[in-house]
């Protein structure tokens, strides 16, 4: 079958010239992000579905552990190399493993080493939580910058050690002080209370790490911002906001802070 010009023009769509050429359009299929969490049965966040309404499907499954301490992570992190091989068995096209503290725990080295093998058992790209932060930092140029933790203070040091490999100068930090977190210990007030007073210890920072993935931070991020004046990364968001930038989804976001506006 010949198409001249003046056919093109009258059958108008793309959609109308497959038909013609005998040929069915397909929509595209929306890539799928594989979700390692920390705890075992945790269910998908909120955050995710506020982000990203379309465009993009998550499928997720955790590891189990018995808090944020050293030992727990030492103790769960070898489950995680199952655990995205069976999401690249539910069709993930990426695989991040979240859980900031479980992935910084050992360090940059570690982080990578983690990702990389992930990769090579998968063949899927893969990231962690942990680089949703360095990405979120790094797209706003900060340099100084002040943390904000739930963990521990030997966890919190860890992600201090975690930020300088990366280049960051690390000027204060400030934890909750929790191996797991209690109910009702993690208000919006309380964080809104902790990340003024990490940016303020600082004496000047550029940006803000609010870390850890069970606190719930996407509506805090546009008041804390307002209240110190600079960016604010925070795990859970930018860890998914991190992912979607890898598989190339529009991930400019208005109305959820600096960094996804950006």
């Amino acid at each position: 079958m010949t198409l001249h010009r003046r056919d093109f023009v009258k059958l108008g769509s793309a959609t109308a010239l497959l038909s013609a050429l005998g040929l069915r359009a397909t929509a595209a299929k929306a890539p799928t992000i594989g979700l390692i969490f920390p705890p075992l049965n945790y269910p998908l966040p909120p955050d995710a579905t506020r982000l990203f309404p379309s465009g993009v499907n998550f499928v997720s499954n955790g590891l189990g552990f018995n808090g944020m301490t050293i030992d727990s992570y030492n103790e769960a992190i070898p489950r995680a190399l199952p655990r995205a091989k069976e999401l690249a068995d539910q069709g993930a096209d990426l695989i991040s493993v979240f859980g900031s503290s479980i992935t910084f725990f050992k360090g940059a080295a570690f982080n990578k080493e983690l990702t990389d093998q992930v990769t090579a058992l998968t063949g899927k790209p893969a990231t962690t939580q942990s680089n949703g932060l360095v990405d979120g930092l790094k797209h706003v140029n900060a340099k100084r910058v002040a943390v904000a933790t739930a963990y521990t203070d030997v966890v919190t040091e860890r992600l201090k050690v975690f930020l300088t490999e990366h280049g960051f100068d690390v000027v204060a930090t400030k934890g909750l002080g929790y191996e797991r977190i209690p109910e009702g210990a993690a208000t919006q007030e309380i964080l809104l209370k902790l990340g003024a007073e990490s940016y303020k210890s600082a004496g000047k920072a550029d940006a803000l790490v609010m870390s850890c993935g069970g606190l719930r931070t996407l509506d805090l991020i546009v008041p804390l911002e307002k209240t110190i004046g600079v960016p604010v990364v925070s795990s859970t968001p930018h860890g998914l906001w991190h992912c979607a930038r890898m598989l190339k989804v529009a991930s400019k976001i208005d109305g959820f802070g600096m960094v996804m506006s950006a």
